[in-house]
């Protein structure tokens, strides 16, 4: 279990997060939204080791972990606003080179496998600095499920995707959450929420100001009037 006990976070003379907790269980798919300015990427950032807490723990399985852990780098599968691929590279070169840095075992079958699962198995010998949006953000989900992780980390996946890649995305995130991975996502777009979580938070000026468990039967219009009502404080 991934557990975020009381997180502060202050930036210069500003406090971005004040007494900030989650938990995330194998397999749990939770989502956490807000308006601009309410301290989501912060957040993010703190959970997959990229920032360090002003005050607050970070605890994975038990183990606590501090800023570019190790136990961290393993576990978790973040994908962020940046792909961290290799644009002269092709999509196999590229999985190659990461899954010898992640020292991933039968790499060669692993990328084949991935490649054919994220729809890019005909284009895995072309230089990926010709490929549009969705081809890009294909290829960094097969990044991020190489090294097999435990739990993944989502901020704002779906942007810019055509309806096929969101549906892509949407199947692969519901069947590593079958196989007992922890999903943690972050998005605007509420009715990609509604159809892959379970959980979700919404953060508001650096604080959880709900909870609440996500009925995908009760449609989106419903979960939109009860955020604005939420954020507005009706």
């Amino acid at each position: 279990m991934l557990e975020l006990k009381n997180i502060t976070k202050v930036i210069g003379d500003k406090l971005i997060l004040r007494n900030f907790s989650l938990t995330l269980a194998r397999g749990e798919s939770v989502a956490v939204i807000g308006p601009n300015g309410a301290g989501k990427s912060t957040f993010f950032k703190l959970a997959v080791g990229l920032m360090q807490p002003t005050s607050g723990e970070i605890h994975l399985n038990q183990a606590q972990i501090k800023k570019k852990s190790l136990l961290l780098q393993k576990k978790i599968g973040y994908l962020g606003h940046e792909s961290f691929l290799y644009n002269a590279l092709t999509p196999r070169e590229n999985l190659v080179f990461y899954g010898k840095l992640y020292k991933v075992k039968n790499i060669e079958e692993k990328v084949a496998n991935l490649l054919k699962e994220v729809g890019l198995h005909y284009f895995k010998d072309i230089p990926i600095r010709s490929f549009s949006r969705g081809m890009m953000q294909r290829l960094a989900i097969a990044r991020v499920l190489l090294a097999d992780p435990e739990y993944l980390f989502l901020d704002e996946p779906h942007t810019g995707l055509d309806q096929e890649a969101v549906s892509l995305l949407n199947r692969l995130i519901e069947e590593r959450q079958r196989e007992g991975i922890g999903i943690l996502l972050i998005s605007h777009d509420f009715e990609q929420v509604v159809s892959v979580c379970e959980r979700v938070l919404v953060l508001n000026k650096g604080r959880i100001i709900e909870e609440r468990q996500i009925d995908s039967e009760e449609g989106l219009m419903p979960f939109k009037n009860w955020y604005e009502a939420v954020v507005s404080g009706k």
